[in-house]
């Protein structure tokens, strides 16, 4: 997911809320099951392989920029609610997004994720579904840490309810993801109905979550949703795009990866759908390839040229810029200026149309 920077004390602030309450899920382990402590810390970055401490540096980047909780904290403080209130909620966020990296790693047969060896890959595959499974029920009891004093028990059942359909949202969205790896055709409406599910159901729901715990109405809190939903899809079409053209600098890839790797990314599928005859045929015979060379990436490019599709992608990216920015600008009644000014800067990373 694309880095998103808003006020750095605000960042700092949520992410000590965020770690308190995540180490005060993950300590519960330790006692009850040694091993499953130590993978999913493992997995968070807190410790090596061998059980040792990280420095400072590994953990930041192991964690990353934390975009899921962040929604949910800067959407609550956008509804007038404290932050604090949205920390249970938060780490839940976190924590269902990192059960489903662990799975993930499993599926796509990933040796390493952010430079370390992924959980499967040290443990094997059983156990890894283990932590991945004990993360699920872990972000449920962080779930129900949510203080009832300030949010009524009704609302928090409905906050769990829409946490398990968002999961449901988000599984379905992989199994789609798999068998379009067996299918041989996928239509890009098909595609934006995956990426809808595992990319940009939990951005929907942290956005719309963390306005319910701040006390917005359910139209607010709806419109709050839209606005996630769309940086979700609006980011994942924007990293298929630099999974193509992207510098190695800022993908830390190199450049055309995703052609070397036969993804088939929205501007791929693009393409697929606009080329035709002879142009047509050679496309779906270098994607049938166990590997694209050097000069089959160096087709893939110009044919992708051609039909101007970096243009045409980008231009989605834009809809979603414009959608994201819709719904902010029709929930913001009762915003204040800075949560209104921290949402925006999200939305922002999406404007392609600016310098």
């Amino acid at each position: 997911m694309s880095v998103i920077n808003v006020a750095t004390s605000a960042r700092q602030d949520f992410t000590a809320l965020l770690e308190g309450e995540l180490h005060l899920s993950i300590d519960k382990l330790e006692g009850q099951a040694p091993l499953l402590s130590r993978m999913v810390r493992f997995h968070l970055g807190w410790i090596d392989a061998a059980g040792d401490a990280t420095d400072t540096d590994t953990r930041e980047a192991v964690r990353g920029k934390r975009i899921r909780p962040q929604l949910a904290f800067l959407s609550c403080a956008a509804a007038t609610g404290e932050p604090a209130l949205a920390a249970p909620l938060a780490a839940a966020i976190e924590l269902l997004h990192n059960f489903t990296l662990i799975h993930d790693d499993i599926q796509d047969r990933s040796p390493n994720r952010r430079h370390r060896a992924t959980v499967w890959r040290i443990w094997g595959d059983a156990q890894a579904i283990n932590a991945g499974d004990v993360l699920f029920a872990t972000a449920q009891c962080a779930l129900l840490r949510t203080d009832t004093s300030r949010v009524p028990a009704e609302t928090l059942l409905h906050l769990i309810d829409e946490f398990n359909q968002a999961t449901i949202s988000i599984v379905r969205g992989q199994v789609l993801d798999l068998e379009f790896e067996r299918q041989a055709t996928v239509t890009t409406d098909e595609y934006l109905t995956m990426i809808g599910g595992k990319t940009a159901a939990i951005m929907r729901y942290a956005a719309w979550a963390g306005a319910i715990v701040g006390g917005a109405t359910e139209s607010t809190a709806s419109r709050l949703g839209d606005l996630g939903e769309a940086l979700g899809i609006g980011f994942q079409i924007r990293d298929d795009i630099l999974g193509i053209w992207g510098a190695c600098e800022a993908t830390g890839k190199d450049q055309a990866d995703d052609i070397r790797r036969r993804k088939k990314s929205l501007p791929i599928l693009m393409l697929l759908e606009s080329a035709a005859g002879e142009q047509a045929e050679r496309l779906t015979t270098l994607y049938d390839m166990d590997e694209i060379d050097e000069s089959g990436v160096a087709e893939v490019l110009r044919l992708l040229d051609d039909y101007d599709i970096q243009t045409r992608a980008t231009a989605r990216v834009a809809h979603y810029h414009d959608v994201a920015e819709n719904a902010l600008r029709t929930s913001t009644g009762s915003f204040s200026e800075a949560s209104a000014s921290d949402l925006e800067t999200m939305i922002r990373r999406l404007d392609t149309r600016g310098a």
